[in-house]
């Protein structure tokens, strides 16, 4: 028996199956703008990821009232199924749920067809604790699959990665080493990338991006530029 076709053929579906990881690099996401939340150039898009937790995400929200602003946060299925009410304390308060998975899982070594299965069940849930469906997903990790993108399509879900990140989920992480990891990114169109939890960190490394948070937002203001969430973000838009 000839294994060659075999072997091309494995090779041919793994090569579909993990290629569009390769947006995890930020050479390849910045060949592809709508992808990397690249939006408006007088707005930067403020996202978080991995809640809600209520040890954290209730102190990010009460930052964000007192500076009068609004984000996206990219929510666990499971997180949200464990603490429903943070659900509808963000929706009062303005900001935009977004899908980041039920579990934090890399979607290239997840059992097929689970990523389709977690994605559709962490869609009902934000949809029913909120009235709204979801619009935006971010995959764990920002590793997309074949699947996942297939999975997040089939859904109305729009993968979104980030143009800039705050390295906040370490044990080393502090509101001075989160701002400057985000400074050389931090410009008009941005997509910034901060966690309100750490449940999928280092123990209390969120007090980095909670300590980060009112001079993140002061020196976007000082330079002319709006914060908010996604919705507001334009991204895919003609600039």
């Amino acid at each position: 028996m000839n294994r060659l076709p075999v072997a091309v053929g494995l090779a041919g579906l793994a090569l579909a199956h993990a290629g569009p990881a390769a947006t995890w690099l930020p050479s390849v996401r910045r060949r592809l703008p709508a992808l990397a939340g690249v939006g408006r150039p007088d707005h930067v898009a403020l996202t978080f990821d991995d809640g809600p937790d209520p040890h954290s995400t209730p102190r990010f929200l009460d930052a964000l009232a007192r500076s009068g602003r609004q984000a996206t946060f990219f929510v666990l299925g499971e997180m949200l199924h464990r603490h429903p009410e943070q659900a509808r304390r963000l929706t009062a308060a303005g900001h935009e749920l977004g899908v980041h998975g039920w579990r934090h899982h890399n979607a290239l070594v997840t059992a097929p067809g689970r990523v389709t299965a977690d994605l559709r069940r962490a869609v009902g849930l934000v949809t029913a604790l909120t009235g709204a469906r979801p619009v935006w997903y971010r995959p764990p990790y920002g590793v997309l699959s074949a699947e996942a993108l297939l999975a997040a399509r089939a859904l109305g879900l729009r993968p979104v990665l980030w143009t800039a990140w705050g390295r906040d989920w370490t044990a080393e992480a502090t509101p001075a080493s989160v701002l400057a990891a985000l400074r050389p990114d931090l410009r008009g169109g941005a997509t910034v990338l901060l966690h309100d939890s750490d449940c999928t960190s280092s123990p209390g490394s969120w007090r980095s991006a909670l300590g980060a948070l009112p001079d993140l937002i002061g020196q976007c203001r000082a330079i002319g530029l709006d914060v908010g969430p996604l919705r507001d973000h334009g991204v895919g838009r003609a600039r």
